[in-house]
């Protein structure tokens, strides 16, 4: 028997992680080959972490065939997983989603706003043309997609490719759910939070440990200030009286949405003393890879976790741990709906809890969506939407409904002035405008 996972970006600095979650569970899921493909202008750092992957993997005597190439239809034979971690445009790309908006006065991030629908248009076309390819080339596949905006992509997939196994993952219900683990002093394996809604806008409606209802203690610990956001994002903190009239768990992206003003101008203060935060990145990247190039390092590095997406690939290796296996386990994936929120359309993708099965993630039934946030999650997944048409067809206009309808954008004129910036800005990963 022979399990062969072909990793699409393989030269990120996340890569390490993939390795040590392949070499962790491997006697469950007992990966055979690894292939790391990237394109030309990341033949560089392919090189480093393909040589640092190579290291770990003879450290752990594990019995795993490795190797790294830009010849990405040839390294998809065969293939039993895909997993992809991709940057169209790569960290500079990033910036000018973060400054553009930034110094129009608006939230500049790289998955939400302007910003996350500028990587969602350059992204969705790339990773149609990969699908594509899949299942011509290896239609048993599953493709794990863990490129942002997760959930987008999932769906325009999901909707527009031939290839429909694929399955979108995302840490922050991991970020969630292990540092409600640290506010109740327990382990992440004992909690258990029942989500609702959409990647980057999923809200946590119940929280329970070992089966007991904590849902109370929590939002309480929360309310007072305690710190549960990944590194990438800072916190503010969450008042009494939203915790208390919601009476959900927000995730530390909602920030943007319920506390704009004060992340604008945290954001724009931090662009003005280090930069945006693709800079940041990629002065914490180079120290990364310069660890990677050391002859002696054969373990991920902990300054990996510093990066704000750390955990993404275990949570990615836990999934095809489970798929592989029919462990009909549960967890959180971005996925069709298929009536799991009976508001919104059956080939929506939400963020859910699943039982995950050799067939894939079946979507657990959460119910109605809380009158509380309602409108707002119908809003995000119709720009989400809007979004997804822009990428396919390349007009203007649909771009420009997809700024206008963004909740973090909003103003008519405002949308124009953005969308020109970041087109002229994009417009050599843009061919489809």
């Amino acid at each position: 028997m022979t399990i062969k996972l072909v990793v699409i970006g393989g030269g990120s600095s996340y890569t390490p992680e993939i390795i040590e979650g392949i070499i962790l569970r491997h006697r469950s899921f007992p990966v055979t080959e690894i292939v790391l493909v990237d394109i030309e202008e990341g033949k560089q750092k392919l090189e480093i972490v393909g040589q640092l992957a190579k290291r770990m993997i003879e450290k752990s005597n594990k019995p795993i065939k490795l190797s790294w190439t830009l010849d990405r239809k040839e390294a998809l034979k065969q293939a039993d997983f895909v997993s992809t971690q991709i940057r169209v445009g790569g960290l500079t790309a990033r910036s000018k989603d973060e400054r553009i908006p930034l110094q129009h006065g608006y939230i500049g991030q790289e998955t939400n706003g302007a910003g996350g629908i500028f990587k969602a248009l350059r992204t969705i076309p790339v990773l149609l043309e990969l699908a594509r390819d899949v299942h011509e080339i290896c239609p048993q596949a599953w493709v794990i997609n863990f490129t942002n905006p997760a959930g987008i992509v999932t769906e325009a997939l999901l909707k527009h490719s031939p290839h429909k196994k694929v399955i979108g993952v995302c840490n922050i219900p991991y970020n969630m759910r292990y540092s409600t683990a640290e506010i109740l002093n327990t382990k992440p394996e004992n909690v258990m939070i029942e989500f609702i809604g959409l990647n980057h806008y999923v809200f946590g409606r119940k929280v329970f440990v070992n089966g007991v209802d904590y849902t109370s203690e929590v939002l309480t610990k929360v309310s007072q200030g305690l710190d549960y956001s990944p590194a990438n994002i800072v916190n503010l903190g969450w008042s009494k009286t939203f915790i208390e009239a919601t009476s959900l768990l927000p995730n530390p992206y909602h920030q943007y949405y319920f506390q704009t003003a004060a992340m604008l101008k945290k954001d724009q203060q931090a662009l003005e003393e280090n930069g945006s935060r693709a800079e940041v990145v990629r002065r914490l990247e180079k120290s990364l890879f310069e660890l990677y190039k050391n002859p002696d390092l054969c373990d991920k590095p902990k300054e990996l976790e510093e990066r704000g997406g750390a955990f993404y690939s275990d949570v990615a290796c836990s999934l095809m741990d489970s798929i592989y296996n029919n462990k009909a386990d549960i967890q959180t994936v971005n996925t069709l709906n298929k009536g799991a929120i009976p508001e919104l359309p059956e080939d929506s993708v939400i963020e859910v809890n699943s039982v995950i099965t050799k067939n894939g993630p079946q979507p657990i039934t959460v119910g109605a969506l809380p009158n509380s946030v309602k409108g707002h999650i119908y809003q995000m997944k119709a720009c989400e939407e809007l979004v997804i048409r822009a990428s396919m067809t390349g007009h203007y206009k649909d771009a420009y409904l997809a700024m206008v309808m963004n909740p973090l954008i909003g103003d008519e004129v405002d949308s124009k002035t953005l969308l020109d910036a970041l087109l002229e800005a994009h417009k050599d990963y843009l061919p489809q405008f």
